[in-house]
């Protein structure tokens, strides 16, 4: 990637420079997901219920709507990750308390044992790259990363 300097920085990048910034947030991601594929594929799992077990891992229990939500997914093809993940005993789920037609959503002891199996080579991964860079690029990475999502999403409204 070109260099630039402190002084023309600030004022504009090419379409060939947000090119690359593009083609290296895909590798990134790509390479990060290589070990999940590696460990899904023997259970016939994707990325999509590694997803799903990521964003249950961060959470004690949640509706299968903010899950949707928070992953953009259709009801349909959520629906069928999860129904996935139960079959094979990652997931359980159980009816709301105030609202019994809510889905509530969390994971097996397997499921946890599992998203830990995934997670470990991508944090070490991250971490890694979190030290090499410092302090001042993983907050400028972070302020990257946030400016990229979808402001009426990322507030909970729609997007």
């Amino acid at each position: 990637m070109p260099e630039l300097s402190p002084a023309n920085a600030l004022l504009f990048l090419r379409d060939e420079e947000l090119r690359q910034g593009f083609d290296q947030l895909y590798f990134a991601y790509r390479d990060l997901e290589a070990a999940s594929e590696a460990i899904l594929a023997p259970r016939k799992l994707n990325g999509g219920h590694r997803r799903v077990l990521h964003f249950l891992a961060a959470r004690a229990e949640i509706a299968v709507s903010e899950l949707q939500h928070l992953l953009g997914l259709t009801k349909q093809s959520l629906g069928r990750l999860v129904d996935e993940l139960v079959d094979q005993e990652l997931v359980k789920q159980r009816q709301g308390v105030e609202d019994r037609r809510q889905k509530l959503l969390s994971l097996t002891e397997s499921g946890r044992a599992l998203d830990r199996e995934l997670w470990e080579p991508q944090r070490i991964r991250i971490a890694r790259a979190y030290r090499d860079c410092g302090p001042q690029a993983v907050e400028g990475f972070r302020r990257v990363l946030a400016g990229l999502q979808d402001r009426a999403r990322a507030s909970g409204g729609r997007g």
